[in-house]
């Protein structure tokens, strides 16, 4: 243990860089809750349940493109029997329309940009 002079301190360092992202956010007040997310009104299910959807949903959208655009198969069948459209503006955004209150909400704290509008033109809203 004659190295000891120099293993602690360096342990200590490591624990305190690993650590400094909690320290951080303590110290601004912030915390790792998400953000609460208007879901849509009269809706009792989405197109899969809703922890699929939080963290599948940008392959679903890209799995879809493929499908419709490439394979011409333009609907999804539910498990449940029911058919929705594979589209981002008549399925996605019929429920989920509120831009702010839903998708720049969530992916503003992921930090991801997402590049559905580099291609979709947003729908206006009344």
């Amino acid at each position: 243990m004659h190295d000891a002079k120099y293993i602690v301190p360096g342990l200590v360092a490591f624990l305190v860089l690993i650590t400094l992202p909690l320290w951080y956010n303590a110290a601004m007040g912030r915390s790792a809750v998400g953000p609460t997310l208007q879901y849509p009104e009269g809706e009792s299910q989405c197109v899969l349940p809703k922890d699929e959807m939080k963290g599948e949903h940008m392959q679903i959208l890209d799995d879809w493109r493929d499908e419709a655009v490439r394979d011409g198969e333009r609907y999804y069948v539910h498990p449940d029997g029911t058919t929705r459209e594979k589209s981002l503006t008549n399925t996605c955004l019929g429920c989920h329309g509120d831009r702010a209150q839903f998708c720049i909400k969530c992916h503003d704290y992921a930090g991801v940009k997402p590049y559905c509008w580099d291609c979709h033109i947003e729908p206006e809203r009344d």
